[in-house]
């Protein structure tokens, strides 16, 4: 009965959003208020069966009920709980159920904290969001039902791809479709505008605080997929350019570009149009990565389904929301007059250049992500397009754009002088300058980019900080005037002094593990001794252990350094009877400076040989330090006034009205 109970509630949900998608758009483009007022409440109510819907499955899992055929695909009896849980979305169809509840609670926290929207706009906004549900409620029942039964039950299930069986992956899904379906807010938002043929700074404030949190959790989710790749697969990198690993990051690129763009309308009251436009495209990507995850034109260990005809119904779904919405800008696009000008060098200008290097990069990545797929689809042959091909296009883009990000903070708005900014930065150039000398003297031995990426990190790390100075004239004013003025930096700004930092930070990891990460691959037998960065390992063998529903061979290394004991590293190779497949489970000791990476492979003979690879990855760690850093500098902008608060209500409208002190 939970089952059905399900089921019918999803079914409800549907309901409710073709209401939602009805009712508020016609009631604002005829003035009717009762039915513009209907949009909240049918949010709510959304919300409200979608969730019912997605706990009955959660339900299901729990209890193990194998007359689900969606449970009797993902899950066993002996799987541990946090993996019964985590199997609800571990799955194409249970994916979907999380995708359209993220959908409803995002519309849902539109209409409850959307008070100040003006009443047209917002039931435009709802309007909106609730037609994209519908496209993906329909898309649910009618090809991924999760409750569909199997008669008679088996007596248990298949399992969990063991891959999918890790806390990298229990939370990595839902971090990313908050982002995913995050700027499904902005998409609608932009739709809303254009049919009102109207963007202004108050449309600019209210997008901002969503777009927001979609870009923090979207960079969430893909450090935390990254993160995974590294310490499961066994492979030693974090980053292989994966399709679907780029399917993530091209919404994550114009997203960046989006939030910087909105800015600027808010501030200047220009690039409406451009602003209005990067929206559409983000959430449009966002579209694409389910595509190629569910179409099954891509084989990979991220991929959810291979069913075509799945994939042909999401096609046409895309077709229809990139299709409608791209005309429906380029019908009401022309009407959003810009009125701020600026000069190129300005603090417009180099946001202007942020745009325009991310979505050129974000065009990059997508060219070379879909020309091997369109190429095979037309019979011209199968190509790989790998890491030389976006290394060498992706990375000089980047360059200019890691200048620009240390400067445009320090131009004024309209019109900057850029000889002037220089002059101010002597001190930021001569700490890179410093920087990039103690690189080369230490690490003589790396490609001459490595210095080129320090270098850049330095700049940028230290420019972050040189702009906080200038916001509080650090050294030219007294220490209590400084004082004052730094309490008074907003937290927008500090959020935003918090994310370049960590980009910074990123980068940086990103250059040394590039260029001076140290690997051996080889066959050790019990008692040899392998010597990688100054670090002796010595492997004292392997032994059969167990775990709860795997078996595995557990290598043991000895770790030493100027002959003193470092660290343990138990590396396994497991395999999981019930699914009949095999993972690798590295093992990592981290420092400050890299990290110690340790895999176990096949055995070699019977004398306890076994093949092993052993690594040592120069700042790894600051990778995820610069994705966390960033993580945090979007919830400190977040939790800024001026992103919570999209207008002044009513009330306070009213009281300046009647206060001559506040006209």
């Amino acid at each position: 009965m939970i089952v059905e109970t399900g089921h019918f509630a999803l079914v409800m949900a549907l309901v409710v959003a073709l209401v939602q998608a009805t009712l508020p758009l016609i009631g604002a483009q005829r003035g009717n208020e009762a039915w513009m007022a209907m949009a909240r409440p049918a949010a709510i109510a959304q919300m409200l069966f979608v969730s019912v819907s997605f706990g009955c499955l959660t339900y299901a899992y729990l209890t193990s009920d194998f007359s689900v055929l969606n449970v009797v695909n993902n899950s066993h009896s002996a799987k541990p709980l946090i993996y019964k849980i985590s199997g609800v979305w571990g799955n194409h169809e249970g994916s979907m159920l999380l995708w359209v509840l993220i959908l409803a609670v995002f519309g849902a926290a539109v209409a409850v904290f959307g008070a100040n929207l003006p009443p047209t706009l917002k039931a435009r906004v709802l309007g909106v969001q609730a037609l994209v549900s519908v496209g993906f409620f329909l898309f649910v029942l009618f090809t991924s039902n999760p409750f569909e039964r199997i008669l008679p039950a088996p007596p248990d299930g298949h399992g969990l791809n063991p891959l999918l069986q890790d806390p990298g992956l229990a939370i990595h899904p839902p971090f990313l479709y908050l982002g995913y379906v995050g700027f499904s807010i902005a998409f609608s938002f932009a739709i809303a505008a254009l049919i009102e043929g109207r963007v202004d700074a108050a449309w600019a404030r209210w997008v901002r605080p969503w777009t927001l949190a979609a870009w923090m959790f979207l960079t969430a989710g893909i450090g935390l997929g990254s993160w995974w790749a590294y310490y499961e697969l066994g492979w030693g990198g974090w980053w292989f350019w994966d399709p679907v690993e780029n399917a993530s990051f091209l919404p994550w690129l114009s997203g960046t570009a989006l939030l910087h763009s909105a800015v600027v309308v808010e501030k200047r009251d220009t690039l409406k149009g451009w602003t209005v436009f990067l929206a559409i495209v983000t959430f449009s990507l966002s579209l694409l990565g389910a595509f190629l995850v569910r179409s099954g034109v891509l084989t990979s260990v991220h991929a959810f389904a291979t069913d075509p005809a799945r994939g042909v119904f999401i096609l046409v779904l895309l077709l229809i929301v990139i299709g409608g919405s791209f005309a429906l800008f380029a019908w009401r696009g022309p009407s959003l007059k810009a009125s701020g000008l600026f000069l190129p060098v300005s603090r417009e200008g180099s946001l202007l250049l942020n745009n325009l290097l991310l979505t050129t990069a974000a065009a990059v990545v997508l060219l070379g992500t879909l020309y091997p797929l369109f190429l095979d689809a037309i019979g011209g042959g199968k190509v790989s397009v790998g890491a030389p091909f976006f290394n060498a296009v992706f990375v000089p883009l980047m360059v200019p754009l890691l200048v620009a990000m240390a400067i445009g903070p320090l131009l004024p708005w309209k019109r900057g002088d850029l000889v002037a900014i220089f002059w101010r930065v002597q001190l930021v150039l001569g700490l890179t300058g410093a920087a990039v000398f103690l690189t080369w003297v230490f690490a003589a031995d790396g490609p001459m980019f490595a210095l080129l990426g320090m270098g850049l990190a330095a700049w940028l790390a230290v420019g972050t900080l040189f702009e906080i100075g200038e916001r509080t004239r650090l050294f030219r004013a007294s220490m209590a005037e400084s004082g004052r003025r730094l309490r008074r930096v907003s937290r927008a700004a500090w959020g935003m002094t918090a994310a370049h930092f960590g980009v910074a930070v990123l980068v940086a990891g990103i250059t040394a593990s590039s260029a001076w990460t140290v690997e051996s691959i080889q066959t050790m037998r019990p008692g040899e001794t392998v010597q990688i960065a100054g670090y002796d390992f010595t492997f004292e063998g392997a032994r059969d252990t167990r775990g709860p529903n795997y078996e595995a061979v557990t290598g043991t290394f000895t770790v030493t350094r100027d002959e003193r004991p470092f660290t343990v590293l138990r590396p396994e190779r497991r395999v999981y009877p019930v699914e009949g497949q095999q993972t690798t489970e590295a093992a990592i000791r981290s420092t400050f400076l890299g990290d110690l990476y340790a895999v176990i492979g096949e055995a070699e003979g019977a004398d306890g040989a076994f093949v092993t690879r052993l690594y040592f990855n120069p700042l790894v760690p600051w990778i995820w330090a610069g994705l966390v850093i960033m993580c945090i500098g979007g919830v400190v902008s977040l939790s800024d006034r001026r992103h919570r608060v999209g207008a002044p209500s009513r009330r306070h409208r009213a009281q300046a009205v009647e206060s001559p002190a506040a006209a």
